[in-house]
């Protein structure tokens, strides 16, 4: 994914969304639900925390939606990090900061004391429940009054074994004749990106510090409503559902 004169951030960026696509058919639906739920709540510019942004997914449908948007994107991989700031690079709407979302102190590294809105996508099943519970609270002192925090997520409800099961073999089948036709699965994607000049070094310190995965949990689109307003929040949600995944917005 390179050019002559340098690395072609775009590319990557359409790589990474193709290969999340492989596992999420469906993933632009929950951004557009997403940015439609930040307008009605906080109008169309507001100022985002893009929480584990990854290569900046929801920040780059953030911008072209709303152009007077200003975003700050957190995450700890150094690899979807250099994505992100080559493709955002001389954007004075956007700001990337580094730093462990498990650490108490991270909200200090942020360029603002409060946010419009907070949101993230397929990133926080990585974090155990407690952490998780603990990042909820932190997220409650960073979202003014009126504002709202939105993760889309794999959310998974134990009281409905077979229908989890039905889901999940249809999902996966559909996976595997996705991959007959060449979609790039986790594993593959990550393989080209050490390939490049330009990635190689942040993929390698990206697994120094995650391994091939991490193990979190999963808990229920209830648990995570419950606890976002233990945790600060007047009310919480789903405002959007898949057959496998949900994106719960809390109002603060």
């Amino acid at each position: 994914m390179t050019t002559g004169v340098g690395t072609d951030w775009q590319a990557w960026q359409e790589s990474w969304d193709k290969q999340q696509e492989w596992y999420m058919p469906d993933r632009e639906d929950r951004f557009r639900i997403m940015l439609d739920m930040v307008e009605a709540c906080v109008g169309p510019e507001p100022r985002i925390l893009d929480l584990a942004c990854g290569t900046g997914s929801i920040t780059a449908r953030l911008l072209a939606r709303f152009p007077n948007a200003t975003s700050t994107g957190v995450d700890l991989d150094p690899a979807l990090l250099t994505i992100a700031r080559g493709t955002f690079e001389g954007d004075e709407r956007v700001s990337f900061v580094t730093a462990d979302l498990k650490d108490p102190e991270w909200t200090t590294r942020l360029p603002y004391d409060s946010y419009d809105a907070v949101l993230t996508a397929t990133a926080l099943h990585w974090l155990r429940d407690e952490p998780l519970a603990a990042l909820y609270g932190r997220i409650a002192e960073l979202v003014r009054y009126g504002g709202v925090f939105m993760n889309a997520d794999h959310m998974i409800d134990e009281t409905t074994p077979r229908i989890n099961a039905i889901e999940r073999t249809q999902r996966h089948a559909r996976m595997d004749q996705a991959m007959r036709n060449g979609a790039l699965d986790w594993a593959e994607w990550w393989q080209l990106a050490a390939q490049d000049p330009a990635l190689a070094e942040p993929t390698a310190k990206r697994f120094e510090i995650y391994g091939d995965h991490a193990d979190g949990d999963m808990p229920s689109a209830a648990w995570h409503a419950r606890v976002l307003c233990e945790k600060g929040f007047g009310e919480a949600r789903p405002v959007w559902r898949s057959p496998s995944d949900t994106l719960l917005l809390a109002l603060k």
